[in-house]
């Protein structure tokens, strides 16, 4: 059975790691979709070179993809500097474009820039993509008959006005609003939590070594339309499999086939009651800071440290610049009152290495940002349990995963 897609067709731009494609939310998931063997039909609004360079990509794609595009001047561009990093946008119209209907029995719909979709469906899977300015499923007059929402927290608790609302109020709130009988509320490690006609479940988030962000949520909400739709899983069913999914899509940096989906094993992540209760671990953030570069990281590792719920001892912000007698005390008690050390050990900056090995002689986990130094370097970092990664976001997550798990 064909499923119809509505969303976003644009250019993504990576510096670091290097990612260079036309994707979008839409796209995304009408491969993603495809890729599981389940015909498409895409709707967006596109250029006709970005048409064209869409359709040259579907055509290698395992099902049948058709591209139904409303045209338009310009193609919408996200710039990131790392997939950690808030993108920069361009060629947002300065005017919403018409809005584009689709009638089908499975509906996709996305949350767009440059405009909105009304669909009139018997299945329809919606994911607003934007808390600021979300639009409300029913707000433009789409409907449906059996509606799933899936959006994370934040946009949870934003869109049902309810800032300190635990998961399941969240939920049931909206699905009284918009009329849905399906609410997937994502939760970062917490995994996600599923509302369905009343029943509730949680499904888990899966650890991989490497991680690749930029495209993970859109991943979700594909293999979840794919499995509750076409394949006829259970919401929460569903939704796990759609979890296992976006763990290799993040590991691989590539969209999965069924086939492969089906062999992929990850450890679960299991978080600490505490966590779940709404205790912020406390990381201490090393690294050197003497020169602007290297300050800049160190501020760019405790904003994003900082968004994904860690408190941060950072020795360059709470400390500060001093002599031996003024700052090493008070650096080696941030460790100790730590829960864990997020280190950054390009250039093998020796006080670095230091609190590195402080931190592992009193018992704290310690993750390791490495992205040029040699295996020989990391040798007694490897030896005494450290977790080391090679990509920034790889590292964030590692950190975040130790710190919460049980």
């Amino acid at each position: 059975m064909t499923i119809h897609v509505v969303g976003g067709l644009y250019r993504e731009f990576c510096v670091r790691p290097l990612w260079d494609q036309l994707y979008g939310s839409g796209g995304r998931a009408t491969a993603a979709i495809a890729t599981m063997r389940s015909d498409v039909t895409f709707h967006t609004y596109a250029t006709s070179i970005a048409e064209d360079e869409f359709r040259t990509y579907a055509v290698q794609l395992p099902s049948q993809v058709t591209v139904d595009a409303v045209p338009c001047n310009t193609t919408i561009s996200f710039r990131y500097l790392h997939d950690s990093s808030h993108p920069d946008i361009s060629n947002v119209p300065d005017t919403p474009l018409s809005s584009i209907k689709v009638k089908a029995e499975k509906v996709v719909r996305f949350g767009m820039l440059e405009g909105s979709a009304v669909i009139d469906a018997e299945w329809a899977v919606y994911d607003p993509q934007n808390a600021g300015s979300a639009e409300r499923f029913g707000e433009n007059g789409s409907r449906a008959k059996h509606l799933a929402l899936v959006l994370n927290l934040y946009e949870a608790r934003a869109m049902s006005a309810s800032p300190e609302a635990t998961p399941e109020e969240c939920a049931l709130k909206l699905a009284v609003h918009d009329g849905a009988e399906v609410v997937i509320i994502k939760m970062g490690p917490a995994g996600a939590f599923v509302w369905s006609q009343g029943a509730v479940h949680t499904v888990p988030a899966y650890k991989t070594e490497n991680v690749w962000k930029i495209g993970s949520g859109d991943t979700f909400v594909a293999h979840f339309a794919q499995a509750w739709m076409n394949d006829g899983l259970p919401a929460h069913e569903a939704a796990s499999q759609a979890s296992l999914a976006t763990a290799y899509y993040c590991e691989k940096k590539t969209i999965p086939y069924r086939e492969y989906l089906m062999e992929f094993k990850r450890d679960e992540i299991r978080v600490k009651q505490e966590f779940l209760n709404g205790k912020r671990p406390q990381v201490y953030l090393a690294g050197p800071f003497f020169d602007t570069a290297q300050v800049w990281l160190i501020e760019e590792a405790r904003k994003n440290l900082l968004e994904m719920g860690f408190k941060v001892f950072s020795p360059f912000h709470d400390i500060g610049m001093g002599s031996a007698a003024d700052v090493v005390k008070l650096d080696l008690q941030g460790i100790e009152k730590s829960d864990i050390v997020f280190a950054i050990v390009d250039g093998l900056d020796a006080g670095t290495i230091y609190e590195v090995g402080y931190a592992r002689a009193v018992g704290k986990p310690v993750v390791i940002l490495c992205e040029r130094e040699s295996e020989e370097s990391m040798k007694m970092a490897e030896g005494t349990d450290c977790v080391i990664r090679r990509s920034y976001t790889s590292a964030l997550y590692a950190a975040l995963w130790a710190a919460v798990s049980l």
